[in-house]
């Protein structure tokens, strides 16, 4: 009997990310799922890893799967480290890092700690993909973004990806029936205009 390819899942909004447990019970229709995810949010920490401090990891149950899952103290480059290195006994056939609550577009890859997982996957050789939903509701509805989950991650599964490229995948806050399709494109260069709150500290 063949074995079921090895999927690692990971994602930057924590363990308990509604996004997250549906990626995960997606994937397990695909394959064999181990899950490293942060044990707090870690949104917008790009690509940082833990240097200056102890990483903490602990197997933990979550109440919708028997999949074998960790919770990481540090970030979602952490986390994709400590799998690859630390956990999984071969080298997994596919990483996915999301549902992101929110779109991971243009320049915003660079700060997203959902792509910077997927990135570190791509580093070490994984074919990997970043999912973001346009909603960043944390009770967002991911039920029609499912199926095009499952099948792009079936697809990176059954024929790869080219060496050196990594998915960023971005599903509109649409009904499925409204959603046209999937298109490839290029990575914009557009990026947000932030605007800072000012105050006094009142302790001088």
């Amino acid at each position: 009997m063949s074995q079921r390819p090895l999927i690692l899942v990971t994602n930057d909004d924590g363990i308990t990310a509604p996004g997250l447990r549906t990626l995960i019970s997606v994937m397990k229709e695909l394959g064999e799922v181990i899950v490293v995810a942060p044990d707090s949010p870690q949104s917008a920490m790009g690509h940082a890893i833990t240097i200056n401090s102890t990483l903490h990891l602990e197997k933990v149950t979550i109440d919708d799967g028997e999949q074998l899952e960790y919770s990481c103290s540090g970030t979602p480059a952490d986390c994709v480290k400590l799998a690859v290195n630390e956990i999984l006994k071969r080298k997994p056939d596919l990483c996915v890092s999301g549902i992101n609550h929110g779109s991971n577009s243009s320049i915003n890859v660079i700060y997203s700690g959902t792509m910077s997982a997927a990135l570190e996957a791509g580093i070490e050789g994984i074919p990997a993909i970043g999912f973001s939903l346009l909603d960043y509701n944390w009770n967002a509805n991911f039920e029609d973004c499912k199926s095009f989950v499952k099948t792009i991650a079936s697809n990176v599964i059954n024929h790869g990806l080219p060496d050196g490229v990594v998915l960023n995948v971005n599903i509109p806050k649409l009904k499925k029936s409204d959603i046209k399709g999937i298109k490839v494109c290029r990575q914009a260069r557009a990026n947000w205009k932030e605007e800072f709150d000012k105050r006094t500290n009142p302790m001088g």
